[in-house]
């Protein structure tokens, strides 16, 4: 199992056979890597840089607890590079073992949809030299390169060079899907890592490819082919709004119409689908791409998985989505429950729907995958019936459904949630609470633009929904702050009370007019409405202070008479 995916090694907390700790000639650790075959180790290009010309692999996960050190040298290396806008590329690099090791201590990278998916790695850092385990989530891509950004889920960190070239396992199935590059803290503070997914390290190193497995995430009839490079093939107005979604420009579901015989808009198509890839966007096709205008060129990782769904029934399109989303160990049944039941989300293009042989039950899957949170570009041969139910289903049912979710929340902010705050505030100063006047009117404003109907482009329903949780949650924490501040108003007007009692008691019918006014000006703090808890915590603070130096006079006077 652990040479087929390092399932085991990955999913329980023993060191992977296939982890790989790297010395340089100074005897230092100089980073991680990944045992691909009995005489490959994958690691990163400026850990080789760092270990200089002598290279030692050590295995510390080998059978009996033993760490065996083996020579290695560089068999292939692509260094990092930057591009103008500072963009990473490459950085990957592959060893040659001078002894081979046990073929069951290798693993496979495995090729897996990226987004939102748990993980582990394996590295070296200073303070954990034997080797550690790291927990993170992909966060989304990074640059142009497909390089993916993690964000950790505790406070570790693989933060040190120790660390760059650890393998990246799935936490869901345990396979490796990649490699940790680098960790970079920004000038706030904050740290993540970078990781290169298997597809882009097959494409720096295509002999990575014998020691990769799932299948490629672009069907064959999808990839460019030499023609589609003729600049008459290029609709740049569809190349841009591919681009666009392809770089998530905030759309979830996208329909387009490719008729049979567009030979521009077919390759056109093809031309966004091969540069979105990790795997297949090689540096001529980005060159050639590069020739029209840079709004045509979506990033690499812009889509997980494109399929031509000609012929193909719903049920093989489901298994093929499963596949790629690493369901094939989830609980029995079909992959469309499957698919249901998982947390798991991916960027699916899907050609020819209306050609797939069952195209009502491909929508209902691809509804599934809606509501589950992925994001699907769907293209039509025709603007037929089918067509016009997937814009129904897909789209203008679920906008008018989410446009009236948020009318719904966006009433519950000016409406009931905002009385609640105007009530406490009508009992107690929102001391140390920013204004929410503006916040409210922006909501109420919004709600108006979402009650009109009209021509043109509706309103931007992603930023009314960002407006009205950041509103919800301001109203929420200044609820929360009145009614602590409430909570305190009740706990000052017991101790009031019940120092007033105590105090008249020990007067035993006599006046103390200084006392006294200490003790209404507190009392008509406490009443005030709105009640300024901080001036009446004062003046209750005083009026004690003053009954307690006041009745301890007493007594000592009291005292010294009895004596």
């Amino acid at each position: 199992m652990a040479a087929g995916g390092g399932v085991r090694a990955a999913l329980s907390t023993e060191t992977p056979s296939w982890a790989v700790r790297i010395r340089g000639a100074d005897g230092e650790i100089a980073g991680a890597g990944i045992l691909l075959s009995p005489d490959r180790v994958l690691t990163c290009a400026h850990v080789v840089d760092r270990a200089a010309e002598r290279i030692t692999a050590e295995f510390v996960g080998s059978a009996g607890g033993t760490v065996t050190a083996v020579p290695a040298r560089v068999d292939a290396c692509v260094p990092q590079t930057l591009d103008a806008d500072r963009d990473p590329s490459g950085d990957v690099a592959l060893l040659r073992l001078e002894r081979p090791r046990p073929a069951g201590e290798a693993v496979r990278l495995h090729r897996l949809s990226a987004p939102g998916r748990e993980v582990r790695m394996y590295g070296f850092p200073h303070d954990h030299t034997g080797g550690v385990w790291f927990r993170a989530t992909v966060v989304g891509g990074r640059g142009r390169d497909g390089q993916v950004q993690l964000a950790p889920t505790g406070p570790g960190e693989p933060d040190s060079p120790g660390c760059s070239g650890a393998g990246v396992a799935d936490s869901r199935t345990g396979e490796v899907i990649g490699m940790v590059l680098s960790a970079l803290r920004d000038r706030h503070g904050n740290l993540f890592s970078l990781m290169s997914p298997a597809e882009t390290i097959v494409r720096h190193l295509p002999q990575v490819h014998r020691w990769t497995a799932g299948r490629t995430a672009v069907d064959d009839r999808l990839k460019s082919t030499e023609g589609d490079a003729s600049a008459e093939l290029l609709d740049e107005p569809f190349a841009q709004r591919l681009a666009a979604w392809l770089r998530d420009d905030g759309q979830q579901v996208k329909i387009s119409v490719v008729r049979r015989g567009d030979g521009a808009r077919a390759a056109t198509l093809r031309r966004a689908i091969t540069l979105a890839d990790r795997e297949l966007r090689t540096g001529d096709s980005v060159e050639r791409a590069s020739l029209e205008s840079p709004e045509t060129v979506p990033s690499a990782g812009g889509h997980d998985l494109a399929v031509d769904a000609a012929g193909l029934t719903a049920a093989e399109i489901a298994e093929r989505i499963a596949e790629r989303m690493g369901l094939w160990q989830h609980p029995a049944g079909s992959a469309l429950d499957r698919i249901a039941a998982a947390d798991v989300t991916l960027t699916l293009v899907v050609v020819g729907v209306d050609e797939a042989a069952d195209p009502p039950a491909l929508l209902e899957l691809l509804d599934v995958l809606r509501a589950r949170g992925s994001r699907l570009l769907l293209v039509f041969r025709a603007d037929g019936a089918c067509h016009r139910r997937a814009r129904s289903q897909l789209v203008t049912e679920p906008l008018r459904a989410r446009r009236a979710r948020l009318v719904e929340r966006l009433r519950e902010v000016t409406g009931p949630l905002a009385r609640t705050f105007h009530e406490r505030r009508a009992v107690v100063v929102p001391d140390g609470i920013r204004p929410l006047d503006g916040d409210l009117v922006a909501a109420h404003a919004a709600l108006a633009d979402l009650a009109r109907d009209g021509p043109g482009p509706g309103p931007d329903l992603a930023r009314y929904e960002r407006l009205a949780e950041r509103v919800a949650a301001r109203l929420t924490r200044a609820v929360g702050r009145l009614d602590r501040l409430h909570d305190r108003r009740e706990e000052l007007r017991g101790r009031l009370r019940s120092y007033h009692v105590l105090h008249q008691r020990s007067l035993q019918g006599e006046e103390d007019p200084a006392v006294d006014a200490l003790y209404l000006r507190a009392h008509e703090l406490l009443q005030a409405a709105p009640c300024d808890v901080r001036a009446a915590e004062a003046a209750v603070d005083a009026y004690t202070h003053r009954v307690d130096r006041h009745d301890g006079q007493r007594q000592n006077q009291g005292g010294g008479s009895s004596s």
